[in-house]
């Protein structure tokens, strides 16, 4: 019911305006109300996902076992299949951007929050908190900044820890602090292997590693803070919420262009560029999106899909409905058949890469092995990844130029465009 209202309401404040000069009965209008519909079904998915995540946590912490560690990693897995495919809304939405390091913010330093193997190292030239190791320190101070963690709390997390001292890589709340805590760091290099934190971190009677009380206060709150943070954005994109507010400001012309903004960003200068391209480059594991669970093959995937979702305007629920109407691939269908045919080869090639990249992780090449110096093979996988969507977003431009959108700015990547660079 919710979904049929902001479909309505979108249609009835843009009327219907058409796109272009010619009558069309694809119009901007209809083209919005389903990305809209869509962005607030995947995020209320996300945070239905993360709830349940949440719940296993409460019982994995309740009776830490090896299986109900298991379960919870599980449901972990289970929650990025929703929010990956949210992504392509972050870039030319503010209101996202702005709170998309909240939940998703990569990579980081993990040495802030638990104990680290000696290969991470005791310190940073760029980081005071490298090692700080909240966990096992109630008091922290450093570079003349202290931090009273005695309680461990989703405010301690989101007010003080957060990105401190200006940090990026001190990423305190999220997917991939809780992450970290339920599989620990992956040191197996860019051989196979993902992160082996037992589940007697958290037991109390057999703790291993010293404070599983405390290890356990942290991630039950990055787990409230997850599910609290997606409450937010699930509002944001509810009638009168900011996100929709802000997006129909823009006017018709201006969603069309918010939504290319987002697929083409995400499609060249993040996925493609940040978080393919540049791992390969450095031959560096660190560079992988789920580094601690070798999820990062799925997480591409759905990134990938992400996008389509949003050309194509068709969303497939977890509960198995799907959410479709009226899309950008209808109104290029009928504006420039051409073109049409050419985006969607050009999805179609990208798919393609990602299930090879996803099958290989099946056999046991994940992305971390994939990227691994002199692996032949893994290179071909990366590069057919890369330049699938680099051939994408250039398709994208062409639509962007056939309905004349001003101010549409696609993100780069230095990775991409000046790879020298990166070394």
């Amino acid at each position: 019911m919710r979904l049929f209202i902001v479909i309505t309401l979108v249609i009835s404040l843009f009327a219907c305006t058409s796109v272009s000069q010619q009558d069309s009965p694809v119009s901007a209008a209809h083209i919005i109300a389903t990305y809209i519909a869509i962005a607030q079904a995947s995020y209320e998915d996300s945070l239905i996902t993360a709830r349940t995540l949440d719940t296993t946590i409460n019982a994995f912490l309740a009776s830490p076992s090896e299986q109900t560690l298991a379960d919870a990693r599980q449901a972990w897995l289970d929650a990025r299949i929703p929010y990956q495919q949210t992504e392509a809304y972050r870039f030319g939405n503010s209101v996202v951007d702005e709170w998309e390091g909240r939940v998703n913010a990569w990579p980081l330093d993990e040495g802030l929050i638990d104990y680290t193997a000696a290969s991470y190292g005791e310190e940073s030239d760029f980081n005071y908190f490298y090692s700080a190791n909240i966990i096992g320190n109630k008091i922290i101070d450093a570079g003349g900044i202290m931090v009273d963690a005695a309680v461990i709390s989703p405010q301690l997390l989101a007010e003080e820890l957060h990105e401190l001292d200006g940090v990026e890589a001190n990423v305190a709340t999220g997917y991939h602090a809780i992450e970290f805590l339920l599989w620990g760091q992956d040191l197996n290099g860019t051989n196979p292997g993902a992160g082996e934190r037992s589940w007697t971190d958290y037991s109390i009677q057999n703790c291993t590693n010293g404070n599983c009380d405390r290890r356990g206060d942290y991630l039950k709150s990055a787990s409230v803070l997850l599910v609290n943070d997606l409450e937010e954005m699930t509002q944001n994109w509810l009638p009168g919420g900011q996100a929709y507010n802000d997006l129909m400001a823009k006017g018709p012309q201006g969603g069309l262009a918010t939504m290319l903004t987002g697929m083409g960003s995400l499609a060249y200068g993040e996925l493609a560029g940040e978080r393919i391209r540049l791992g390969m480059l450095l031959n560096d594991p660190e560079e992988e999106h789920d580094c601690f669970s070798d999820n990062t093959h799925n997480s591409h995937y759905y990134d990938a899909l992400g996008i389509s979702n949003v050309y194509l305007g068709e969303y497939l629920r977890i509960n198995g409905e799907s959410v479709s109407g009226p899309s950008l691939a209808d109104l290029i269908l009928q504006q420039a058949p051409g073109i049409s045919a050419e985006m969607f080869a050009r999805l179609e090639e990208t798919e393609s890469a990602m299930s090879a990249m996803v099958e290989s992780a099946e056999q046991g090449q994940p992305f971390d092995v994939l990227i691994g110096r002199d692996n032949a093979e893994g290179e071909v996988i990366i590069d057919r990844a890369v330049d699938a969507l680099m051939e994408e977003t250039r398709t994208i431009e062409k639509i962007i130029n056939e309905l004349a959108l001003n101010n549409v700015s696609i993100e780069g990547s230095t990775s991409l465009d000046d790879p020298t660079a990166v070394f």
